[in-house]
């Protein structure tokens, strides 16, 4: 597209600047905390990485990044911690990462980009900050769509459901529709990969590595159902936990995915068997790193660290779970593109000469 540039905001890995690109957004850059996203987010992506604390970024650093282009657009997801339903158990609010989203709205508000969008866990809505960020972009004339999306309509082969917001200054702005397509599986996703035990990587693909498993859970994954629960086990095999009455309510953990379903939503730590419904469908052993990287959307190709680099398993399952899915991203995208074609059309010297298709080129010479 020509004439529009975008900055991602806690960009980690990549995926969102992924999808964007795919979609022809032209990422400029993105701004990450964590150097260890430098390298997947530079070697898959053509964009510049800067290592900064978003807090701690001027708008004046990111308006020479955007150049002269006609439509800046800032995207970003901050950290979801803060609003998961799981950290409310705890003193989140203390966090300095509760108020990223209010830096998000001061970066807004120092650029003035034409075209705004974030995503986060769809309980975000339920916080002030989510409501502050929302209202402050209506206060500046931005028109302002909000709504959870159900990726796996759109095709991620995952169950994970985003709130996704979009702001535009030129006029209403929404998520595109999807497009009827069957939900996509597991065993489409990650069915062809080659098999591999429990501490093993493959030798063709050092991200296709598995975390060891103790005897215990050994003899616990081979009675594990596809879709199961603990609670399919024989007696001996139920950790001590389970058989208290404050354990029997938490069946979504020791389980193993099911081949022709999409898979659970994944976490930070996907990579455990003991973690979630995590378990491969017939193999013993947790999904790999790289099984999870596809099931975000992300391609097989994908790099996540440097050839011959270490792997390590908390990082890079911190650095995958936490990315927003290469196919939101890609929905995102053709959201804007949509929108800009749109926008294009509604300007009364064009309306006569406008394109009539679904071009993934917004702006026209």
């Amino acid at each position: 597209m020509r004439d529009v540039a975008c900055i991602d905001l806690f960009c980690g890995a990549g995926g969102l600047t992924h999808g964007l690109q795919r979609e022809g957004i032209n990422v400029v850059a993105g701004v990450d905390v964590e150097e260890t996203c430098r390298h997947p987010f530079e070697f898959n992506n053509s964009a510049e990485f800067i290592n900064e604390d978003v807090s701690r970024v001027s708008g004046g650093r990111l308006k020479e990044l955007y150049g002269s282009a006609e439509i800046k657009v800032l995207a970003g997801c901050a950290p979801c911690q803060p609003f998961s339903t799981y950290s409310q158990r705890y003193d989140v609010l203390s966090s300095p990462r509760w108020g990223l989203l209010y830096q998000f709205d001061r970066l807004v508000r120092e650029l003035q980009p034409e075209i705004v969008t974030m995503e986060n866990v769809p309980t975000v809505v339920k916080h002030t900050v989510f409501d502050d960020f929302s209202a402050s972009l209506e206060s500046q004339g931005y028109v302002v769509h909000r709504g959870v999306i159900d990726c796996t309509r759109y095709g991620l082969p995952q169950t994970r459901k985003r709130m996704v917001l979009l702001a535009s200054r030129l006029g209403p702005i929404h998520v595109i529709e999807p497009d009827g397509r069957k939900v996509s599986t597991v065993r489409e996703a990650i069915g062809r990969l080659p098999p591999i035990s429990h501490g093993e990587s493959h030798d063709a693909d050092a991200l296709h590595t598995a975390s060891r498993l103790s005897p215990l859970n050994i003899e616990r994954i081979r009675a594990s159902k596809p879709g199961g629960t603990w609670r399919d086990w024989p007696a001996d095999l139920v950790a001590d936990c389970h058989r208290k009455e404050s354990g029997r309510t938490y069946p979504g953990v020791y389980g193993r995915m099911e081949w022709d379903a999409p898979s659970p939503t994944l976490t930070t730590q996907y990579y455990g068997f003991g973690n979630g419904r995590f378990g491969h469908p017939d193999q013993e052993r947790a999904i790999s790193l790289r099984e999870g990287a596809i099931l975000q959307g992300f391609p097989t190709s994908y790099s996540f660290v440097p050839e011959g680099g270490s792997i390590h398993f908390k990082t890079l399952g911190r650095m995958i779970g936490n990315a927003v899915p290469v196919t939101l991203g890609e929905v995102i995208g053709r959201s804007i593109n949509r929108h800009l074609i749109e926008m294009y059309q509604a300007r009364p010297e064009n309306k006569e000469m406008a394109p009539k298709d679904d071009s993934r080129s917004a702006l026209v010479a």
